[in-house]
């Protein structure tokens, strides 16, 4: 069964004013690397691998060396150390959504910076770059941001300084921020919660670094700079649907509202070059042998794994005919490093009548 095709890879002004925090420059205790996805450079043919086992619906678990047969399979070969973050990824989102009363945290963000070791990996990292590309951060502003606002003032944006290059600072929720508060004493200041995607798209504009997130906070905090930004924007889906679907609360109508959303965002499947030239395509395996595709929502996903498959862009119509031209996989687990949710062929039925 041939399909999935590469897409071609496509490879400033400051409005605001920049109050740096007490104390002078911040230096961050992990910065992400400069991580771009690679994929296949032609049309690769579908040999299935498993590459996982999904143990149950709490987590997909480690490596198999057990090919999906009939189908050859790559050799996993040795299985890299798994991130604290990847022990056992959550189907869902936490449930506690404040730190602070009355300021909603970005849970998903706040939850990966607390998973952070002293010294954090590259994987790890880009775990935190994948979760921040979704719903609000907080940013500090000297003086009451909504008079400001009012009074049709700019907002004086906290910039810290590293290597010479400004960054914005930026919080995942209250805990954060009164961390920031009790480090430089400014109790002067006020919150303003900002969408994430339009205030990185500010960053990428303009002649920012980058992001420093949680930057008072120990060991969580992290700072991105703004090559991975980029990149991380180019993938996006401007409607972030499948990202929001999956970090928002369950509902009986989640599964059906993915399978919608799959039809139109953007999705990616990993895959692996054998030695002898044959590419194979990531699948799950549940504990009773059931076949699952993993799909991701941006190739991000997929590098957060730190398994070193490559991340393909397939378009829906590309996945319906895969799925329809192969019976024995009996759905797939979309962003499986988590949240992840798991579709059965049934609940796929928007997705699989795309193209036919």
């Amino acid at each position: 069964m041939a399909l999935f095709s590469r897409r071609p890879k496509n490879s400033d002004d400051d409005s605001t004013g920049a109050v740096p925090p007490q104390g002078g420059a911040q230096t961050p205790d992990a910065v992400a690397p400069d991580v771009e996805p690679s994929v296949p450079a032609e049309p690769v043919p579908h040999v299935g691998i498993s590459v996982s086992t999904f143990g149950s619906v709490s987590a997909a678990t480690s490596r198999a060396d057990t090919p999906a047969a009939p189908a050859p399979a790559i050799p996993p070969g040795a299985t890299p150390a798994r991130p604290a973050h990847l022990a056992s990824p959550a189907a869902e989102a936490s449930s506690r959504v404040e730190t602070v009363p009355g300021l909603r945290d970005n849970v998903l963000l706040r939850d990966a910076l607390a998973a952070l070791p002293a010294q954090a990996q590259p994987t790890e990292m880009i775990n935190v770059a994948r979760q921040l590309l979704q719903g609000h951060v907080y940013i500090r502003v000297q003086g009451d941001a909504r008079e400001l606002l009012a009074q049709g003032k700019s907002l004086p944006t906290s910039m810290v300084t590293f290597k010479d290059e400004k960054y914005m600072l930026v919080y995942s929720g209250g805990a954060a921020l009164q961390d920031a508060i009790k480090a430089d004493g400014d109790a002067g200041t006020s919150a303003l919660a900002q969408s994430v995607l339009g205030l990185l798209q500010q960053v990428v504009a303009g002649p920012m670094g980058g992001v420093a997130i949680d930057h008072a906070s120990r060991p969580g905090s992290a700072l991105l700079p703004k090559q991975l930004i980029e990149k991380a924007l180019a993938d996006l889906d401007p409607a972030q649907r499948i990202k929001s679907l999956l970090a928002g609360k369950r509902t009986s109508e989640t599964a059906d509202d993915v399978a919608v959303a799959m039809t139109e965002a953007p999705l990616w499947i990993a895959a692996r070059r054998s030695d002898d030239g044959q590419v194979g395509i990531a699948e799950l395996r549940t504990p009773d042998g059931a076949r699952l595709l993993e799909v991701f929502s941006h190739p991000l996903e997929l590098l957060a794994l730190g398994r070193g498959d490559q991340a393909v862009k397939v378009e829906p119509a590309q996945l319906a005919k895969a799925l329809r031209g192969d019976t024995g996989l009996s759905g797939v687990v979309v962003d499986p490093a988590g949240p992840w949710i798991r579709l059965t062929r049934d609940q796929l039925h928007p997705l699989l009548i795309v193209g036919a």
